[in-house]
């Protein structure tokens, strides 16, 4: 049984997720509160709990500052979202989040979530927003551009589909195009700095370039992130 946490600042909102994660067979919620000062009850309890959701924003304490003061001390938490913004994604990220979830989601698919990262999983699937791959893509030097389209022109976006990321290297892909360094990705998936280290290294060599920024700009071209 996976006992969870909710924190959100609507009675009515936590009532209905409340009440429909009680209806699967294998998640109860255990404890409620309206915001993160309440919630820092759920610090003498760290062992009945084993996920959390939180709500971004909420009075008096968000649940990304919640994270931010507590996150070292708390079970694994997923961040609820009305809105899909960036911004706030990297946010919870480096607060410590691992994952997010809108609100308007189906019972299925955030049930289906809080099994994922209660199993040590996370929910940072690498699917960039247009206005993230326009960041990313702006921030390039106009040499790195020229050699993007370099690699247009000779197909070697082809041979670049061929270098196989695993599903952890394409996620760490995505965390690095976001701007997270080696220890916001290290605490964002629960890894140590050195295996974030080792899988850099990895991705770099398996895509043939020399820095982060090639390594995002090929990620993109050929459809890794």
């Amino acid at each position: 049984m996976i006992h969870v946490a909710l924190v959100d600042d609507q009675a009515l909102v936590r009532g209905g997720i409340s009440g429909l994660l009680n209806m699967t067979a294998d998640i109860r919620v255990k404890y409620e509160a309206s915001d993160g000062i309440e919630a820092r009850a759920l610090l003498a309890l760290p062992a009945e709990i084993d996920l959390l959701l939180l709500d971004i924003r909420m009075p008096r304490c968000s649940g990304i500052e919640f994270l931010l003061a507590h996150a070292k001390q708390l079970p694994p938490a997923i961040l609820l979202t009305t809105f899909d913004d960036d911004e706030v994604m990297l946010e919870g990220i480096r607060a410590g989040a691992k994952g997010f979830l809108l609100k308007d989601i189906s019972l299925e698919r955030l049930a289906d979530g809080i099994r994922h990262v209660a199993q040590g999983g996370s929910l940072f699937r690498p699917a960039l927003t247009e206005r993230l791959r326009a960041s990313i893509l702006n921030s390039a030097n106009n040499s790195q551009m020229l050699s993007l389209q370099q690699m247009r022109l000779s197909g070697q976006s082809s041979e670049l589909q061929n270098a196989k990321l695993s599903e952890r290297e394409t996620e760490i892909l995505a965390l690095m195009a976001a701007g997270l360094s080696n220890a916001e990705i290290a605490n964002a998936l629960a890894l140590s700095e050195g295996t974030i280290k080792n899988y850099v290294s990895g991705i770099l060599s398996k895509l043939d370039v020399r820095d982060r920024i090639r390594a995002v700009l090929r990620g993109l071209e050929s459809g890794y992130i």
